[in-house]
């Protein structure tokens, strides 16, 4: 039996801004399957029909090549541009390279190792914990989170390398530390010009000249610059009062983090986000080289009052204390709704979501007790969330995991509960941390549904 034809045309070519990264250009009503390959691979996601391959080490030609070899043994139609195949023809090396006995293709093997390392940082399966000087180039430390291995890295962009490689996280900083504690600082190191390029390659695939695409009728772009301007203010702000927490950029000019002393809790803070897209992100670890307790994401609409909110629970004792809370329990159900509870606020559950909406449905809070208590789909997802707007459509939100301290989580509902409830006037001071926050008679606690069992809606 014939194998029918793919109904898919794959366009490569050189980038219009960046002369070393490759577009592919897809077609045809089963362009996924490209889409789906080339992915895979490695490219970027620019657009449904856009995908780059933005390297460090300037290969885009030689590997768009393989993968055009592959698409067409696949079945797909693949055109390569003149240029394109001018860039895949040309015979070039690097100079002043260190190592100048290498073959062409040793050096194009080595810098793979370089860029590899560099998307396993990207992608967050390398985590750095600290990098340093050492003479014309930097050094950095860190921990592959799927096996655990720590690793000492030397060099920068296509020659970077693995150095060395240690039993556990405590003995690579350790020793990184001997090595390097004049120079030492926390977290990778600022992006150099070659990972600028790079990152700016792969999100900017327009040809000069392109004409932008106009906002939505009725977007309020004065309203989303103000509440960006507030926004930084905020983490400023936070920076300046509190001194235990250093500020620095990393990776991008568009982002700041904030590590706290002890190394053990992050905050970072995206300059460029807008509307729904993810302003800040903050992580808690067991130690500087420990796995992540818990972590909560904002978007860039959430109102700022919420956000100071957020911050100034990190700079308590609560954070510090009460590391984590269990998965989901009685107890802390009730430590995290009680606000909510009080002012009135009904619940109500939807398969495995429990919901307490605002009484002028503005906001809420909404529980996914599967991923609350570890069911395995939804593990990754976020337990606990908070949002404005509609639940269906909401104009920001604020994402926890499940392990997040419940007095952190309960500063947020206090503060929905005083500013989006009719009985405002019966704002009350709160308690010192280790009291209840509200002092009122205990309030009907919701019992959540048994992971797996049915739940009705009422």
């Amino acid at each position: 039996m014939t194998t029918p034809p793919i109904d898919a045309h794959v366009r490569l070519d050189t980038h219009p801004m960046h002369p070393s990264a490759v577009t592919a250009t897809l077609t045809g009503t089963q362009a996924h399957i490209p889409h789906v390959g080339l992915e895979a691979d490695g490219w970027h996601v620019a657009s449904k029909t856009v995908l780059v391959l933005a390297r460090i080490d300037h290969e885009e030609p030689y590997w768009a090549e393989k993968a055009a070899r592959q698409l067409a043994a696949d079945g797909i139609t693949v055109e390569i541009t003149p240029r394109l195949r001018e860039a895949i023809d040309e015979e070039w090396t690097w100079a002043s390279y260190p190592t100048p006995w290498c073959t062409r293709s040793e050096i194009r093997e080595v810098s793979n190792q370089a860029q590899e390392i560099y998307d396993d940082i990207r992608h967050g399966r390398l985590l750095i914990h600290a990098h340093a000087q050492d003479a014309h180039t930097t050094v950095a430390v860190g921990t592959y989170l799927d096996t655990g291995k720590s690793v000492y890295l030397h060099g920068e962009d296509h020659l970077r390398q693995i150095a060395n490689v240690f039993d556990s996280p405590a003995k690579a900083l350790t020793a990184f530390e001997e090595m390097h504690s004049d120079t030492m600082r926390p977290g990778p190191a600022p992006m150099t010009d070659t990972e600028h390029d790079t990152h700016d390659a792969r999100t900017s695939p327009d040809r000069p000249g392109t004409t932008p695409e106009l906002p939505a009728a009725g977007t309020d772009t004065a309203t989303a610059d103000t509440v960006a301007v507030a926004h930084e203010a905020l983490f400023t702000s936070f920076i300046e009062t509190n001194g235990e927490w250093e500020n620095y950029r990393t990776w991008s000019d568009e982002a700041s983090v904030a590590n706290h002393e002890t190394l053990t809790l992050r905050v970072q803070f995206d300059h460029e986000a807008r509307g729904r897209d993810t302003a800040w992100t903050i992580a808690s670890y067991q130690s500087p080289v420990g796995e992540r307790t818990w972590h909560a994401t904002a978007t860039a609409g959430t109102p700022t009052d919420m956000i100071k909110t957020l911050l100034d629970g990190l700079d308590t004792d609560t954070a510090w204390t009460e590391r984590t809370s269990a998965p989901l329990t009685e107890r802390t159900l009730t430590t995290v709704t009680r606000p909510l509870t009080e002012f009135s606020w009904t619940q109500t559950i939807n398969g495995h979501h429990i919901n307490w909406p605002a009484p002028n449905g503005e906001t809420g809070l909404r529980l996914d007790v599967a991923a609350a208590v570890g069911a395995t789909t939804v593990r990754t997802g976020p337990a606990w969330t908070l949002w404005g707007g509609t639940a269906e459509q909401p104009a920001w939100t604020i994402e926890f995991s499940r392990h997040t301290p419940a007095a952190v989580l309960q500063d947020l509902t206090y503060e929905l509960a005083v500013t989006h409830s009719a009985q405002t006037a019966r704002r009350a001071p709160k308690a010192p941390r280790g009291h209840e926050a509200i002092r009122t008679a205990t309030p009907v606690t919701p019992t959540p549904p048994t992971p797996g069992s049915p739940a009705r809606s009422r």
